[in-house]
């Protein structure tokens, strides 16, 4: 994992983070990302810590709520509230770790309030908008069927880019009468999702031809799904870089992302009458509240229709 905290003597703080890490990465199987965000997070914590009292032996009893609310405060002046929500969270964990092993009496950071943090409302397209972009790659060759079927399964099965990028063959269930795709999701947490059946005519044409590109190099990875024109599995970034170029010639959106396709799957499914549950098993929310989102997309969607048409609201204008 190598030493988070910089090129300092190690301390029992400092290993006392690198225990913390191995137990999220190893024991919690928590994601990459999640545990190089809480390391970064812990890092500014040490570090404040260290500066704070230099020369000592530093050790986890010396994170106390004095020592938090002060970093908090120097945090506050170059950082947002969702950073700065982000960060007590981490070492709201990272204590309360500790104080279940014994190793402090009591977790400080319990002490603390999460300042409030307006999330601003998920990116989507309309119906129109996600057919255009749909249809956008070029269907005549392997790469543009392979991008047909990548944005397929973005936006009609709603995937995560990283969960997409790691997709296998073997993940792929094109039978009759649903087809299905097992996803490995955050936390290595599996769902399945259906396909739909243009993501499903979509990933049967890709496979047709994904040969092509199979044989582009000896180094090809035989069981990934999506394969770049080298034969090497398509990376999050390039997928990143290819729902760019797909949002600016289908729908004049070059700033469209892979997370917006996934945005725009869930308040479609909203739009039609879909329950919140079913939505958050598709999406592979571990909470409600985070599904409970696409309400407020879909009710401010409805309210610009109403006051467009409605006889009512345009009187109120007049």
């Amino acid at each position: 994992m190598g030493n988070p905290l910089g090129d300092e003597v190690q301390d029992d703080l400092g290993r006392a983070v690198l225990r913390f890490l191995g137990h999220l990465s190893e024991q919690r199987r928590a994601s990459r990302h999640t545990t190089a965000a809480y390391r970064r997070d812990l890092a500014q914590l040490v570090r404040f810590v260290r500066e704070r009292r230099p020369g000592a032996p530093h050790r986890p009893s010396d994170v106390d709520v004095l020592v938090l609310r002060g970093w908090l405060g120097q945090l506050a002046r170059t950082h947002s509230a969702a950073s700065i929500a982000r960060k007590i969270s981490a070492a709201r964990a990272f204590l309360r770790y500790l104080h279940r092993r014994g190793e402090i009496d009591e977790n400080p950071a319990a002490e603390l309030s999460l300042p409030k943090v307006r999330r601003p409302l998920p990116t989507f397209l309309d119906v129109d908008a996600a057919a255009e972009v749909m249809d956008a790659p070029d269907a005549g060759d392997a790469e543009g069927l392979r991008d047909r079927a990548m944005l397929e399964l973005l936006y009609g099965s709603g995937l995560r880019v990283s969960e997409l990028a790691g997709l296998d063959v073997d993940q792929v269930d094109l039978g009759e009468p649903t087809a299905l795709v097992r996803v490995i999701g955050k936390g290595n947490k599996e769902r399945v999702v259906p396909l739909g059946a243009h993501g499903a005519r979509a990933v049967a044409a890709y496979l047709a031809r994904r040969g092509e590109l199979a044989g582009a190099a000896p180094t090809e990875d035989t069981r990934a799904l999506f394969l770049s024109r080298r034969g090497r599995r398509l990376g999050v970034r390039r997928v990143q870089t290819l729902v760019h170029r797909y949002g600016a010639l289908g729908a004049g959106r070059a700033d469209l992302h892979p997370h917006a396709l996934r945005h725009t799957f869930a308040t479609h499914l909203m739009d039609g009458g879909a329950d919140l549950r079913s939505i958050q098993k598709l999406l592979g929310h571990a909470s409600l509240s985070t599904t409970q989102r696409y309400t407020h997309v879909s009710i401010d969607h409805l309210m610009k229709v109403y006051d467009a048409a409605h006889p009512l609201a345009k009187r109120r204008r007049k």
